[in-house]
């Protein structure tokens, strides 16, 4: 199991909610309303990240970050009410990696947890495992029922996530596996995929649309 993100905040519903987000995402997560005890926390087993909220009981958040640096480089993504310039920059240069005000929608967090442990070095958890020689795949650990059309083009996007696929590009595929092929095919199969995604992963938009391009994977 790798190690989880590290959500230190003292609001519970925003905490609970942070943390639905991110397993929706794929990633462990564990939670902490006090900045004292989030530092016993991490140095006894170190987070993937840590998702900090600057008003925090005991030690602050940019105390903690303080602290942090002293010892470790782990990625660091604060939060916080306070949106003056000044106080962003504190944040920064005390050493936390990104910052986002509140209140942030969830699907923003996640997105900068992504980023932040991309630039990390940190590889994002894979949501979907493919098999091949039996044509299946789990999204988050559970089985989806895809044909073998859809299949085909998840698996692709899958290998080259965040990668636009246009229609002409997912025809060729298709056509290359003897399958269905036509513009309303395409997006009939894409269609039926998100709704099976959805059903399984509910707070992830796995395939956006780009318009008047195509498609890409976003997981």
């Amino acid at each position: 199991m790798s190690s989880p993100v590290l959500i230190v905040e003292d609001e519970p519903d925003l905490a609970h909610l942070a943390a639905d987000y991110l397993r929706a995402a794929g990633y462990e997560v564990e939670m902490c309303a006090d900045g004292a005890a989030a530092l016993e926390s991490l140095r006894r087993a170190p987070p993937r990240l840590v998702v900090l909220d600057l008003m925090i009981p005991s030690l602050d958040g940019l105390a903690l970050c303080r602290e942090i640096r002293t010892f470790s480089n782990l990625p660091i993504v604060m939060t916080t009410a306070k949106v003056q310039e000044i106080d962003r920059l504190l944040g920064l240069e005390t050493g936390a990696d990104d910052y986002l005000c509140k209140p942030y929608s969830p699907r923003e967090l996640v997105a900068r947890v992504k980023a932040v442990l991309r630039r990390s070095g940190t590889a994002t958890p894979s949501l979907l495992t493919f098999d091949d020689a039996a044509m299946r795949v789990q999204a988050n650990g559970r089985p989806l029922t895809l044909t073998a059309t859809e299949y085909a083009l998840l698996a692709v996007m899958a290998r080259r996530p965040g990668t636009i696929f246009s229609r002409a590009r997912l025809l060729d595929l298709m056509r290359e596996n003897n399958l269905e092929t036509s513009d309303r095919a395409v997006d009939s199969h894409i269609k039926n995929l998100r709704r099976k995604l959805a059903a399984v992963l509910p707070d992830v938009e796995a395939i956006q649309s780009v318009y008047g391009v195509g498609y890409r994977l976003e997981i």
